[in-house]
């Protein structure tokens, strides 16, 4: 049955973005929508994707839904957001090229992460006002609560690079790491590191840090050790560094609110679970093996 996945778009910038050719401007008035329609024919053959859109947009309201089936409230859609920063597009075009060397490869996905997590957290982290002494009177200021912090949960192995910038940015932050496999045969996830609590303290905010959205398993299986332990969608927020289709259109339909910040969305993923044209495979690149 055909799916499509909608993206609802604002963004006061006047330029109109550039996509592959595997997509298509529609109708200039009508918001961004990608269309994902199985193919009947073999696997290999990439998945066509059709974009419309007027504008390049800072935030992606992405809306899945059956054809025959309309969600209800807009306000439990997941939304994706790839900032049109120049320094994000920056860094994705260093990943993007296979001869960047493994320590700048490193180096540049840590730099992502840190802009995308700067987006992330912004109107979302705890704080508390007071009045301090300046050396030239009293000001009325504002902090980030250390009380609460920020907890920061890197898939291994490729998640740690993305997310070895996070204590530079955010004041306070308490790191779980979470190790999951991908077969490649099967594309599915394993589970072979597990430092999650057994329960996460009410009202936690989470960055769960996996660079490649691409089929979308290990991101699923990952959100649902989370929410096994008492976050719900809205409490937690997901840094990537290239997203696909068949990964968003999962997590739309499974983790409605979930809030996902990419530094860009790819338009397919090849026969063996990678996305094109990607940046190949992040952990082998980060860590040089």
């Amino acid at each position: 049955m055909a799916c499509r996945i909608k993206f609802s778009l604002r963004c006061p910038s006047s330029e109109t973005p550039r996509f592959g050719s595997t997509c298509r401007l529609q109708n200039p008035s009508s918001p961004l929508l990608l269309n994902l329609t199985p193919s009947s024919s073999s696997s290999s053959n990439p998945k066509k994707i059709s974009y419309s859109c007027t504008r390049r947009r800072s935030l992606v309201a992405v809306k899945s839904e059956m054809a025959t089936e309309e969600k209800a409230a807009s306000g439990n859609r997941m939304l994706v957001f790839v900032p049109p920063h120049p320094l994000i597009k920056h860094w994705v075009s260093v990943l993007r090229n296979e001869q960047t060397p493994c320590p700048i490869f490193r180096n540049a996905m840590a730099e992502l992460g840190r802009l995308l997590m700067y987006e992330a957290s912004r109107d979302w982290l705890p704080t508390v006002t007071g009045d301090i002494q300046s050396p030239m009177g009293v000001a009325s200021v504002e902090f980030i609560d250390p009380r609460e912090p920020i907890l920061v949960v890197p898939i291994l192995r490729a998640g740690l690079a993305l997310a070895e910038h996070a204590s530079s940015i955010l004041p306070a932050t308490k790191t779980y790491h979470l190790g999951l496999s991908r077969d490649e045969e099967t594309l599915l996830p394993t589970v072979y590191l597990n430092k999650l609590p057994d329960k996460f303290p009410e009202g936690s905010r989470v960055f769960l840090v996996d660079p490649m959205l691409a089929t979308g398993g290990t991101i699923v299986a990952s959100l649902d050790l989370l929410k096994e332990r008492g976050v719900n969608n809205k409490q937690i927020k997901l840094i990537s560094s290239v997203a696909a289709p068949p990964a968003l259109q999962k997590l739309s339909e499974k983790f409605p609110g979930l809030h996902v910040y990419t530094g860009i969305i790819d338009p397919t993923v090849n026969e063996k679970g990678f996305i094109v044209p990607g940046l190949g495979d992040a952990g082998d690149r980060s860590f040089g093996t």
